[in-house]
């Protein structure tokens, strides 16, 4: 059985169809001029999510930096550092098997302080979501990454009965359903994005359905990546961040990290994510912050999906605490008051 790469159906048509899917939304991609650095705010707690390579990334910030997140929301995708440093072993993960070997594998580096202790994650709320007509995640990657954050305590809650494809599901979603098509924002006409703050915080008030409040904004990214060059660790030179209006006066608020998957970047899909996925709409009713890191497509590091580093391609720590893109993001939830 070989590993099949992600979006391989739609990766000979992704630059046109994610082009069409931009002109359709009314959405062009953000200019690349000077941007400025991360605003100083009043951050009460801090929770990241992402879909396909964003969701391995949010599983990875999750385990490595559990002292960092309060919670961690899963989206088509799999268990810590299933890639294993090598994009292939993502067949084991595939199977079903080896879930046990990555619980001891953190374990282990939990004792060396490699990432942050593992019985932070006992009580953490997870929220997982997986399509069962998804053609890239078998639906054994999703099952296993329950079964490791189960393994150490955290409370999972596993939304797996949509017949979606291999996508963000949102209310506002652009492709129906069951298909898995740029912009990879599906609309399976309930509402995951509300289950998966409910499942963090308890309550929620509903999302605004009317003008956005809040402001979409382009931060540099260089400023808080090692070396000072994004370009290097295949990240776009600009991020994106939603905050409302009560946030950006002082207003105690909480930071949702919310990370895209592979041919999904601004560099593709322009603000399309934070405009249709569903979290904006809820930051407003709920004093909530949302960061939108973008990766790039790169030669070198090669990466030309635009994919999160979640297998190794910038370096064999790609998943413990000194991993380079997630220093970055973590020394954005830093600036932001994190």
């Amino acid at each position: 059985m070989r590993f099949r790469s992600p979006y391989r159906a739609v990766r000979g048509t992704a630059v046109l169809g994610a082009a069409a899917a931009l002109a359709a939304l009314g959405l062009t991609a953000p200019a690349q001029a000077a941007a400025p650095p991360l605003p100083d705010l009043d951050i009460t707690g801090t929770y990241v999510t992402g879909v396909s390579s964003g969701g391995f990334m949010a599983t990875q910030f999750q385990v490595a930096y559990s002292g960092t997140f309060d919670g961690a929301g899963v989206v088509a995708a799999g268990p810590y550092d299933c890639g294993q440093g090598k994009v292939i072993e993502f067949v084991t993960c595939d199977l079903g098997l080896g879930v046990g070997r990555l619980e001891q594998q953190a374990t282990e580096w939990a004792a060396d302080g490699r990432i942050d202790p593992v019985s932070n994650l006992a009580g953490k709320p997870v929220y997982t979501y997986h399509g069962y007509l998804d053609p890239v995640v078998n639906p054994l990657v999703s099952r296993a990454g329950v079964d490791f954050y189960e393994h150490f305590g955290a409370h999972v809650t596993y939304h797996d009965w949509d017949p979606a494809g291999h996508s963000w599901p949102t209310p506002d979603g652009v492709v129906p359903c069951a298909l898995t098509l740029p912009p990879f924002l599906n609309n399976c006409h309930d509402d995951p994005q509300r289950e998966m703050l409910t499942a963090w915080l308890g309550t929620v008030n509903p999302r605004n359905t009317g003008t956005p409040q809040g402001s979409l904004t382009h931060f540099d990214q260089n400023a808080y990546v090692p070396g000072g060059s994004a370009r290097t660790l295949s990240m776009d030179g600009t991020g994106q961040l939603y905050v409302p209006p009560n946030c950006a006066q002082g207003a105690p608020c909480k930071l949702v990290v919310a990370l895209h998957g592979c041919l999904s970047a601004q560099q593709l899909l322009g603000t399309a994510f934070a405009e249709k996925g569903n979290l904006d709409t809820y930051a407003d009713t709920n004093n909530l912050v949302v960061l939108y890191p973008q990766a790039a497509s790169s030669v070198w590091p090669v990466n030309p999906q635009g994919c999160w580093d979640w297998f190794g391609y910038t370096g064999s720590d790609y998943a413990v605490r000194s991993a380079p893109q997630m220093t970055a993001i973590v020394t954005m939830v830093h600036a932001l008051g994190g």
